[in-house]
């Protein structure tokens, strides 16, 4: 059957010259609420507001970016879109933006340098209004293409070379050192790591808070327990099984995020290990994943969905405030002790702290 509706029967969508009507107020005015600028009168703001509900006034975004008027649109650039840490993280920007009047283009690197070239290249182009990025690695030249066009920047999770751009971040170099800590209380020395890429920030500081550990406790840094790899399960996978080789054995494995630890999981129950009966571990960030025979495991959890909304809050800051000074923004992890890491049955002499 054939759609024979008479559209011109629809309702046709309000106009903004009909809420200013209404409200009794400019055009301008009615943009400026919209677009949630402070420079409005209250009394007059409240009336428009009222109007634009008593209407149902829908705003036009495609219109207002023709129109010549701020972007309705905010860049979200990931490493790993199905990391369900980034996931969380993403949700909570999506939330401050549609709140705001903004929408989400949301793109994924993969850590690939070149598509992240690309994306910011796009997102340049467009122009989005703002953009909020997680760096596949510190110096990151292509957002000298943003700064051209005075799209502002807030990095999150990992730093950025240009120390004038917002940060929200995580002290994951401190995270780390209480992890391995808590190892080191729980008997165990013989601890391996398994990182991300040299390129990324995050990878560089965990490995420096295990140092950190490993020198309080009087314990000599062994490189044959430092695997590095993507963040990606395959790479938690390779480096267990090159950490099992390792003689003396390793007692313990940390690892710099969930699909890392993911793979070492895995590696971990081919080869028949106990957690942590053989091999204890903990590892960054929590897992959604089922595993076979899994004990709950010791993690390092960030606050992802805060991250992103104070991300995307900082962001709108910038926007209004061009001028603010930069900011670098720390928020808190938890550390959470669970079964993967309990104490050993054989608990070495500790040696004196250093």
């Amino acid at each position: 059957m054939f759609d024979v509706t008479d559209d011109s029967q629809q309702p046709k969508p309000v106009t903004i010259r009909e809420v200013a009507e209404l409200a009794n107020v400019s055009i301008a005015t009615v943009s400026r609420v919209v677009n949630g600028s402070q420079k409005v009168d209250p009394q007059m703001a409240e009336r428009v507001r009222a109007a634009i509900a008593s209407l149902n006034y829908q705003p036009n975004r495609a219109a207002r970016a023709l129109a010549g008027s701020r972007s309705a649109l905010l860049g979200l650039l990931v490493t790993d879109i199905q990391n369900p840490f980034y996931m969380d993280m993403m949700s909570g920007v999506e939330e401050v933006s549609q709140q705001n009047g903004y929408l989400l283009v949301i793109c994924n690197s993969a850590e690939d340098p070149q598509k992240e070239k690309q994306y910011i290249e796009i997102l340049a182009a467009e122009p989005v209004a703002g953009a909020i990025i997680v760096p596949s690695r510190e110096r990151l030249d292509a957002l000298s293409l943003l700064k051209a066009r005075h799209i502002p920047v807030v990095t999150v999770d990992r730093r950025v070379h240009d120390r004038s751009v917002d940060a929200v971040l995580v002290d994951t170099v401190r995270a780390a050192k209480e992890a391995v800590t808590h190892l080191i209380d729980n008997g165990y020395r013989r601890i391996g790591i398994i990182t991300g890429p040299r390129s990324a920030t995050t990878a560089s500081d965990r490995l420096l808070g295990y140092c950190q550990a490993l020198q309080e406790a009087g314990i000599a840094y062994d490189p044959a327990l430092e695997q590095r790899g993507p963040y990606k399960e395959d790479a938690g996978e390779q480096g267990a099984n090159r950490l099992l080789l390792c003689d003396p054995p390793v007692e313990a494995i940390i690892t710099a995020n969930n699909r890392l630890t993911l793979g070492v999981l895995r590696a971990l129950y081919a080869q028949g290990k106990r957690v942590p009966d053989d091999i204890a571990v903990v590892g960054f960030d929590e897992m959604h994943w089922a595993i076979p025979e899994l004990a709950s495991i010791t993690t390092v959890t960030q606050p992802a969905y805060e991250i992103g909304r104070t991300a995307a809050l900082r962001l709108l800051q910038r926007l209004q405030q061009p001028d603010l000074p930069r900011q670098e923004i720390f928020l808190q992890y938890e550390f959470f002790v669970r079964g993967s890491s309990r104490p050993r049955a054989e608990v070495h002499p500790s040696p004196d702290r250093v």
